[in-house]
This record gives structure tokens, C-alpha cells and sequence, in this order.
């Protein structure tokens, strides 16, 4: 009986160190591929960014790209300006500006602090919550802006959509749209990822005459030649009807509008 004792507290002994070995290995694995993992998803952003905006190139480096070809700035959405630089200190001191200047505009939507909640009537794009500073991507000059790429996101079926849309330095005709994150039906909600499709919104204009917005996702099927309309997705109403809200939202008095006003003329 001692001799079977003996052994299962060494079996016991011996599962309990390989439980702590793994545990150690695991975490330090963890530990040691967190700073990849982290660059890996800058990396997703900085070509979701390059890619909107009609500039990726396949065979050179993301980091590289972006940062020969863009230049990233925070604004204040709400007074429609660049941040100032006691903006920024406090945005860094809030954790919102990590060590590589790069600022997490989801983190500040949950900070009342840095945010504010919409009422129901004026957050058609369904996201709750406004970040007061978001980053906004610059190609050019900032006296002279060749093209600026706008962080958008908002409810579509499934999930929440996170891209960029990007236009020309007229603030007006639109480059390209895409989305690096979502969770939308394959093959329906999830077309939003096909190239034909996101080719339609390419030359197409935000505002009319007016300047009032005009851009929209038509259910059936555009107007040939109409420069503010898109197909819709086939079989995913609501997720055409949300990239729709989304794209309003963001281009409206509520998201970017403002900024793009006080932008326009600076164009090359």
C-alpha cells in the first residue's frame, strides 16, 4: 500500500511541475510575441489605411509605405481641428497614445472622459458613443493635402464595421473605401471585402451642389452615371443599409464634416 502511495504522489508531483513548466512557457511566449503581435496589427491598419487610399504596393514593406507616403495627425472632432499639443500630453497621460504614437480611438469611446453618448435620432451609423480626438491620415502637405483617409465604423448585421474612406484633397470625391474588421455574413454582409464592389465607390462624390451630403448605397441598383450612388450588396439589406449610415455619419456634422469644411482649398 506504501509503495502504491508513493507513487501516485510522484505521479501527482510529476503533473503538477509539467502544469507549472507549460504555464511558464505559455506566458512567456505570450510575453515575448506581444510586441509582434501588436506590430502585426498596426500593420493591418497601416495597409487597410495605404489601401483605401489607392496606395499599396504588394511587394514593399507596410511599415515603410506608410510611413514615406502618410502622415498621421489627431483631431478634435468635435471643434473640427488638429488637437493641440496639450491635447496630445493629456491623451498620452490617459494611456490613449502608446509609446509609438499610436493613438486607439475604440479605447477613448469608452472613457466618458474622452467620448460622449449620441441620442438615438443622430447616431444613425449605431455606435453609441462619439470619440471626442480620432486619427486622421494626411498624403501631402498639410497646407497642401493630396488626399485624407478618415477612420469609419459602424453597425452593419452582425458586427460593427471598422475601415477607412478615402478622398481626394477636395474633400468631396471619394478614393476608395474598405473595412479591416467585421464579422458580416461571408458571402453576403461579407462582400463588403470584394474588389468590384468597393471599386463602385471610387470617383463617386460625398456632397451635391448644395454641399449637402448626397453619397448613398442604393438598394437595386445605382443610376448609371449617378456620381452619388452605389449598388447595394445582394441579399444583405442591412448591411448595405448600415455601410450607408456609416459612411453619412462619418461625413456629417456629427463625425468629420466639419474638418472637411475647414479643410477644403487646402487641397493640392
Amino acid at each position: 500500500m506504501s509503495a502504491n502511495n508513493d507513487s501516485i504522489q510522484k505521479t501527482l508531483l510529476v503533473a503538477v511541475l509539467l502544469c507549472l513548466v507549460c504555464s511558464v512557457i505559455v506566458a512567456g511566449a505570450a510575453v515575448g510575441l506581444r510586441p509582434q503581435q501588436n506590430e502585426n496589427k498596426a500593420n493591418d491598419k497601416r495597409a487597410a489605411v495605404l489601401q483605401a487610399a489607392g496606395l499599396y504596393d504588394a511587394s514593399k514593406s507596410v511599415a515603410s509605405q506608410f510611413e514615406d507616403k502618410i502622415t498621421t495627425r489627431i483631431v478634435n472632432v468635435k471643434e473640427n481641428r488638429f488637437a493641440t499639443d496639450a491635447e496630445l500630453a493629456e491623451l498620452k497621460t490617459a494611456g490613449l497614445i502608446d509609446q509609438y504614437g499610436v493613438f486607439n480611438q475604440q479605447k477613448s469611446a469608452k472613457m466618458p472622459e474622452f467620448s460622449q453618448s449620441l441620442p438615438g435620432d443622430e447616431d444613425i451609423a449605431s455606435i453609441k458613443r462619439l470619440e471626442d480626438f480620432a486619427a486622421v491620415y494626411i498624403v501631402g502637405g498639410e497646407n497642401s493635402i493630396d488626399k485624407i483617409i478618415l477612420p469609419v465604423h459602424g453597425y452593419g448585421l452582425w458586427s460593427t464595421l471598422y475601415g477607412f474612406l478615402a478622398l481626394e484633397g477636395d474633400m468631396d470625391t471619394i478614393v476608395g473605401l474598405g473595412f479591416y474588421s467585421h464579422a458580416e455574413t461571408p458571402g453576403l454582409g461579407g462582400e463588403v471585402d470584394n474588389p468590384k464592389w468597393k471599386a463602385q465607390w471610387v470617383g463617386k462624390e460625398v456632397f451635391d451642389k448644395e454641399g449637402d451630403i448626397a453619397i448613398h448605397v442604393v438598394k437595386g441598383g445605382a443610376e448609371p452615371g449617378n456620381p452619388y450612388q452605389v449598388d447595394g450588396l445582394s441579399g444583405a439589406t442591412l448591411t448595405s443599409r448600415g455601410v450607408d449610415n456609416l459612411v453619412r455619419f462619418w461625413v456629417g456634422s456629427k463625425g468629420f464634416g466639419g474638418l472637411l469644411d475647414n479643410l477644403k482649398g487646402q487641397g493640392a
